[in-house]
């Protein structure tokens, strides 16, 4: 069966509404993979499009493209991946999705208020943090990253 003739990086660009620079640079971290054509011309696979959506929405998350390279590599290479291999990387963001999901809760649900930083410069530092306790649980927001008075 002879292979078709793939995508231009302009198709690409169209497509994904990527610059054709971002297209090139995407190549040069790994996270797609043209091949060449007869001609020497680059051109990729259909499900380039879908890898590189992933990435965008990714960054648009917080990943980095290391993080984001670790996932893709465990997708097939050469085919187009199945709901399954889609399903599979995607849970691998979950956990970190779900635990940046939480923070923010905290944080909007407790900055007008303390946030254990041990600052002792509200007024309702002395209910939440009396004598600075959450400084001896470490540097930070301790409450928002997750200890509370009580610990």
């Amino acid at each position: 069966m002879a292979r078709y003739d793939g995508l231009s990086i302009g198709a690409l660009a169209k497509r994904t509404g990527l610059a054709v620079s971002a297209i090139r640079y995407y190549e040069a971290q790994g996270l797609i993979r043209p091949w060449r054509n007869a001609g020497g011309q680059r051109r990729f696979e259909r499900a380039d499009l879908r890898r590189l959506s992933f990435v965008m929405i990714a960054q648009q998350f917080g990943f980095t493209l290391p993080q984001i390279k670790e996932q893709l590599d465990q997708l097939p290479g050469g085919a187009a991946p199945t709901r399954a291999d889609w399903a599979k990387i995607s849970e691998g963001f979950r956990d970190v999705l779900d635990a940046r999901i939480d923070a923010m809760t905290k944080m909007r649900d407790n900055l007008d208020g303390c946030i254990g930083c041990g600052c002792l410069s509200l007024e309702a530092c002395a209910l939440y943090n009396p004598t600075d306790k959450a400084a001896k649980k470490g540097a930070g927001p301790r409450y928002l990253m997750g200890d509370t008075p009580a610990d």
